[in-house]
């Protein structure tokens, strides 16, 4: 190939001149073509850092172009209905739909295998109630006794997404949405920007492990940097992230390309420079800590509700959580349980596929263990990972979850095509980009309805499954709602593969569940080991 790229570099240019100078003019300008290919194609064969073009100059070359093309080919080509990840078409396509206000049923029957193993579907009932008289605006009071602003949120809400992840945009549009639909946007560990305040929807202001936004000199926790940042009125709970579901014991990731003089100002960091949050929280190093934390963060936000997100790794370092709230009497107003399966806009792969306990496993075990502890009733437990659609919610309910956070689906709402390119500041659809051309494309007040419209007819749908189960309210929701099919030929109920855990069990060594004894052994208030 490199002999017969270097005859035919010589031979083409020999016959433009000779083209030209007997037949006519027009061949000597295809030397203009001619000559810069050959260029291309000496270069080509003398570099020494790709092996297919040095061996196949210029034809070598469209690897990497079809490799380009693929996930975008695949995705609109090949792929099916429901192969798609981490969303596949169906899902998609349902987003978009409501999104748009336009038609969401489906012709013809489902697409999806109802004899696979996992396939899972809720129990409806004969007594199915009409859905007419159903109250549609589901909401849940998040705030404990030693909580002096409790907040009324709805049952669906944007779950934490940064400025700085994404597009000043997209954050007006999604705040704009929650300000319409009157449910919650939290901030992700970002910190609150002028766009999360300029629509006036409600506000979760999430405190990561960089403290943006209360963020000291040295790195640490500045509370009156704090009490500053939460002082308006629309910042109705606050969020201290301990891990998230994409990346847990990893710490967040702001790439150089997104961290513009605009952003660093908001979070106070250098700009121009790849900012990793430590995995750790440097304002303590014990369960006793975390929540004197917590306690401090309700003080100065004058007794709003706090709580914490986590992604549920070592189990026996939750029940340490536990302990010592018993010990301490601090309780968090709520806990948000991300699952591994949970998205972000950069995460190292390994930390993404094999990092983390999955959503459904974790809201069970979280739920359990308060319930174990006789925390359950003054705690609401907030799910995150992977909702979607009305059965998504519904299911979160069953496993023990009080209201639901979706992040992914809304940024599909805004327009997201899973380009899979959120870490490369070339979203083509101006949702995770800062790049201000490409945030053009985002048209905030066409948007701001989108996010509107996907909230409502989603909470809709929950609804309506309810009352074809023939339950007025998500509190009647239970593991028995839900059946997995565990084999070709067996069927289990949610209760049966995610027992329930007696109220109290835990407090008294001889009631403790058998397989809990030793991570109740290993769980301690005032250290994680």
């Amino acid at each position: 190939m490199r002999k017969l790229f270097v005859i035919l570099s010589i031979v083409f240019p020999v016959l433009c001149l000779i083209l030209g100078l007997l037949v006519h003019p027009f061949w000597f300008w295809c030397l203009a073509v001619v000559i810069p290919i050959a260029i291309w194609g000496f270069y080509d064969m003398s570099q020494t850092r790709h092996a297919i073009a040095r061996n196949f100059p210029i034809v070598g070359r469209t690897r990497y172009v079809a490799e380009f093309l693929r996930p975008k080919l695949y995705q609109y080509f090949v792929e099916s209905d429901t192969d798609g990840r981490p969303f596949h078409r169906i899902d998609r396509s349902m987003i978009y739909q409501r999104a748009k206000n336009q038609v969401d049923t489906m012709p013809f029957g489902t697409q999806l295998d109802l004899y696979a193993e996992g396939y899972e579907w809720m129990n409806h009932s004969i007594a199915a109630l009409d859905k007419k008289d159903m109250n549609t605006d589901i909401r849940v009071m998040v705030g404990g006794p030693q909580c002096k602003q409790p907040y009324s949120l709805s049952v669906l809400n944007v779950s934490a997404m940064s400025f700085g992840s994404l597009s000043k945009n997209a954050i007006l549009a999604l705040n704009g949405g929650a300000k319409m639909g009157n449910f919650a946007h939290n901030t992700g560990e970002g910190s609150i920007s002028p766009y999360h305040l300029e629509p006036g929807g409600d506000i979760i202001y999430q405190v990561g492990t960089g403290y943006f936004g209360c963020r000291a000199d040295d790195g640490g926790f500045d509370p009156e940097a704090f009490r500053a940042t939460v002082a308006p009125p629309q910042v109705r709970m606050i969020e201290l992230k301990l891990s998230q579901g994409a990346k847990p014991g990893h710490g967040g990731i702001l790439p150089a390309q997104k961290n513009t003089p605009e952003i660093a100002a908001i979070r106070k960091i250098q700009p121009g420079v790849d900012v990793d949050s430590p995995p750790y929280h440097r304002a303590f190093n014990d369960p006793e800590g975390l929540l004197r934390l917590l306690q401090q963060m309700r003080e100065l936000s004058d007794g709003r509700p706090v709580g914490f997100k986590l992604c549920v790794g070592n189990p026996h370092e939750f029940l340490c959580i536990c302990k010592a709230m018993l010990k301490t009497g601090i309780y968090p107003d709520f806990i948000t349980v991300d699952g591994g399966e949970g998205g972000t806009g950069a995460a190292p792969v390994e930390f993404s596929n094999f990092v983390g306990m999955p959503f459904r496993e974790a809201v069970a075990f979280v739920h359990n263990a308060l319930l174990g502890f006789g925390l359950r009733k003054h705690i609401r437990v907030i799910a995150s990972g992977h909702i979607v659609s009305g059965f998504d919610i519904y299911r979160a309910h069953a496993l023990g979850a009080d209201a639901c956070n979706a992040a992914r689906a809304m940024m599909i709402a805004l327009g997201c095509i899973q380009a899979l390119e959120c870490n490369k500041n070339t979203c083509p659809t101006g949702v995770a980009t800062q790049d201000a051309f490409l945030m053009k494309g985002l048209v905030v007040e066409n948007k701001t309805v989108r996010v509107y419209n996907y909230h409502k007819k989603t909470v809709g749908s929950f609804v309506e499954l309810m009352a074809g189960a023939g339950m007025d309210n998500p509190s009647k929701i239970s593991r028995r709602s839900i059946s997995r099919r565990v084999l070709m030929n067996q069927v289990k109920r949610y209760d049966e593969i995610y027992p329930y855990l007696p109220e109290g069990c835990l407090l008294q060594p001889e009631t403790t569940p058998n397989d809990w004894k030793d991570m109740m052994g290993m769980a301690s208030a005032e250290a994680w080991n």
